[in-house]
């Protein structure tokens, strides 16, 4: 019987049970030279060492039939997750309780030598993957199938090329006929064609109500795609859990938010070279904050304020022209033809808005430059003060229920910037 989507997590088991994990390392700081250091060392309470804590309190139940997604940023403590539910690390706290048989497949080819033949490998990986030979037997055609080498298999490793040995090492672990499939960053591998095989299998086991897999990704539409439950990790927490779309939008915000540049000081005698990108002397601080939310539909306004700190007073007339730039799919969906035009040196607000009617799933960024133009019948011409660098730059995401990160716009309505107003600080 095939699961449907309907299908409650109560009316089927729980295939993994993560309960308060905690996970730590010791990185040493310095070493010993001898026994009497080690003593000194010791005396004083230098431990040599300081510990990393990667994970804090995890929990989280996946039931059979889910295609379970785990995301977070690098560092996050995901891949450490991965390996204490793989058995491959202990957690410091906490337990792990799977039922049924799990087949991790943690890095491309761990477990592969180089120097025995095709065959030999898949039996010595299956063998690594706790299977009996008998097991082994009987997966060994499908294995060899679906990594399309049959007529390689009695060559030596090492004479494959490495699309080869991907595909036969992917092969290995999705073929295997475990309970639970644990991929990590696994995705795109092979050529084209591999990858649209790859995708077949992946919506085929989707429908069969008996596996489960886990899938660590970077990848939100994979997420989106695949998952039907998903948590995110970051430092070692879980900050959100749930709905799949959910989980991948929090992420791209996640992605999306950066810290706030230090307060620029102006002085008398500051080096040039001293200011961050796009900064100097003249205008120490220009940056682009959000005031909305950064995760918004069509039906939304995204609210942002241009602070400035233009410290020459010699300048009179200056302009800031923005353009907002599509960073997934590259280009410029809006460039702002009108700059707006100052005229009040000193340390301000501007604020603006921008509709976004016209916007489908997106990510977006917005940046701006501070120029004089001293003639105006001439644009071309100008003498450029400041500019936002990634940092003091500003991003906002567009996502509506329906257009599957359609790349063309809505409609022809026009949409422009619209500036609000000015604060005096």
């Amino acid at each position: 019987m095939v699961m449907n989507d309907t299908q409650s997590m109560e009316e089927r088991p729980v295939v993994l049970s993560v309960n308060h994990v905690a996970k730590s390392f010791k990185l040493p700081t310095e070493q010993a030279s001898g026994l009497k250091q080690a003593f000194l060392n010791w005396t004083k309470g230098i431990k040599g060492y300081t510990e990393q804590r990667v994970l804090k309190d995890i929990s989280f139940e996946v039931h059979q039939g889910d295609f379970f997604g785990i995301v977070g940023r690098n560092g996050s403590g995901k891949s450490t997750l991965l390996k204490i539910i793989s058995g491959i690390y202990v957690p410091e706290s906490g337990t792990v309780d799977v039922h049924g048989k799990l087949v991790p497949f943690i890095e491309l080819g761990v477990g592969f030598n180089p120097e025995l033949t095709g065959r030999e490998n898949v039996y010595l990986n299956g063998a690594l993957l706790g299977f009996s030979r008998d097991e082994i037997d009987a997966m060994y055609d499908d294995i060899v199938e679906f990594a399309e080498l049959e007529q390689f298999m009695d060559q030596k490793l090492k004479n494959y090329s490495s699309g080869m040995q991907v595909r036969l090492a992917f092969s290995v672990a999705i073929k295997a006929q475990g309970d639970i499939l644990v991929l990590d960053e696994v995705l795109a591998v092979g050529d084209e064609a591999f990858q649209r095989k790859c995708d077949n299998f992946f919506a085929e086991i989707k429908q069969d109500p008996t596996k489960t897999v886990i899938l660590v990704t970077h990848s939100m539409d994979s997420v989106k795609k695949y998952c039907n439950n998903a948590i995110l990790v970051k430092d070692g927490e879980i900050i959100a859990s749930g709905d799949k779309n959910d989980v991948a939008d929090r992420y791209t915000l996640e992605n999306l938010k950066k810290e706030k540049p230090s307060e620029q000081v102006t002085s008398e005698g500051r080096r040039r070279d001293e200011y961050p990108l796009g900064l100097s002397a003249r205008v120490p601080l220009f940056r682009i904050i959000p005031v909305s939310e950064q995760m918004l539909t069509r039906n939304d306004t995204f609210e942002f304020i241009v602070e400035y700190d233009l410290a020459d007073t010699t300048v009179q007339d200056f302009y800031i022209p923005m353009s907002l730039l599509d960073v997934k799919r590259g280009g410029v969906p809006y460039d702002c033809g009108v700059s707006f035009k100052f005229s009040k040196p000193g340390h301000h607000k501007v604020h603006f808005a921008i509709p976004l009617t016209i916007f489908n799933d997106g990510d977006f960024k917005i940046i701006a430059t501070m120029r004089m133009i001293p003639d105006e019948t001439n644009l071309k011409k100008f003498e450029q003060l400041a500019f936002t660098s990634d940092e003091n730059s500003c991003y906002f995401s567009v996502r509506n229920p329906g257009t599957n990160n359609f790349a063309g716009l809505l409609n022809d309505d026009a949409m422009s910037i619209q500036q609000l107003r000015i604060e005096d600080l």
